[in-house]
C-alpha cells in the first residue's frame, strides 16, 4: 500500500520542520509528501525548498493565489499518486508508528476510512490534554459532533474521486466527513493516540465566531436543514465541543 501525505501550508514556518520530521521518521516508508504552498508571499517557499531539498519523496506545489486549506487539499488529492491519502496540518505531529499501525489495521480489517485518538499540545509542544474517539461514527453521530481529527485521517483515495473539501475558512473537513457517512462509508476510529494536534492561539481553527458561522452554513446550505433547525444544530455542536474540551 502506498500513501500520499497532503499538507496545506500557510505561514507555519515555526512548526513545519517538526511536522515534516515526524513524517520522515515514520517506520512506514512507502509514501510521498505533497506540500501545497498557499501563500502569495513567497518568503517561506525558499525555506521549504531548503529543508526538503534532499527528500526525493517530497513535492511542493505552489498555488497561484491563496485559496484556503480545504481547496489546497483538493489540489493535493488531484496530484496524489498513492492508493491511500493521509492528511496532516503543518503544525501537527505524528507518532513514529502512525502510518504503519494505521495502514496495517486498515488492510487487516478491510477498511477504507480510519481516524485515531490524539494528544493535544500547545505552541511549545507541551501536552495539555487528549481526545479519545469512538470506534464507529454514523451520519447521525457526526451531525451532533465532529469528532474526527483531520491530521489523524487516512482514507482510500477512491472515496475522494467525487467528494471533495469545501472552501469554507473553517470546518472545511466537516462537510466531507458528513458526505462520506451519507454514502454509508464506515467511519472507523482507532482509539490508540497516534497524533499530536497543536492548538495555536489566533489561528482560524481557534476562531469561535468563524466556526459558528461555517457550522451554520454546513447545516443550512449543504445539509439543507431549516433555519431554526440549523441554529439548533450549531448550538448542540457547540455544547458537544465544550464537553469534549473538558475531557
Amino acid at each position: 500500500m502506498n500513501v500520499s501525505i497532503i499538507i496545506p501550508y500557510y505561514k507555519k514556518k515555526k512548526f513545519i520542520l517538526k511536522t515534516l520530521n515526524s513524517i520522515y521518521q515514520q517506520s512506514f516508508t512507502n509514501y510521498e509528501t505533497l506540500i501545497i504552498y498557499d501563500d502569495e508571499n513567497l518568503e517561506d517557499l525558499k525555506f521549504l525548498k531548503t529543508i526538503t531539498k534532499n527528500k526525493k519523496n517530497t513535492k511542493i506545489i505552489k498555488n497561484k493565489k491563496n485559496i484556503g486549506a480545504g481547496l489546497s487539499r483538493n489540489v493535493g488529492i488531484a496530484n496524489a499518486k498513492g492508493e491511500y491519502i493521509a492528511f496532516i496540518d503543518a503544525d501537527d505531529i505524528w507518532e513514529k508508528n502512525k502510518l504503519k499501525f494505521q495502514i496495517e489495521f486498515m488492510k487487516d480489517n478491510k477498511l477504507d476510512f480510519t481516524h485515531t485518538s490524539y494528544n493535544i499540545i500547545d505552541e511549545n509542544g507541551k501536552n495539555t490534554g487528549y481526545f479519545k474517539i469512538k470506534k464507529k461514527l454514523t451520519y447521525s453521530d457526526l451531525m451532533k459532533s465532529c469528532d474526527i481529527g483531520l491530521s489523524t485521517v487516512i482514507v482510500n483515495r477512491k472515496l475522494l474521486n467525487k467528494i471533495k473539501f469545501n472552501n469554507f475558512r473553517t470546518k472545511e473537513d466537516y462537510s466531507l466527513w458528513l458526505n462520506l457517512s451519507k454514502k454509508n462509508v464506515s467511519i472507523f476510529g482507532i482509539t490508540k493516540k497516534l497524533t499530536k494536534w497543536r492548538k495555536v492561539k489566533n489561528s482560524l481553527s481557534s476562531s469561535i465566531i468563524q466556526k459558528l458561522l461555517d457550522a451554520f452554513k454546513i447545516y443550512y446550505y449543504l445539509e439543507k436543514k431549516g433555519f431554526f433547525t440549523s441554529l439548533f444544530f450549531v448550538f448542540r455542536l457547540s455544547l458537544c465541543s465544550i464537553k469534549n474540551k473538558r475531557k
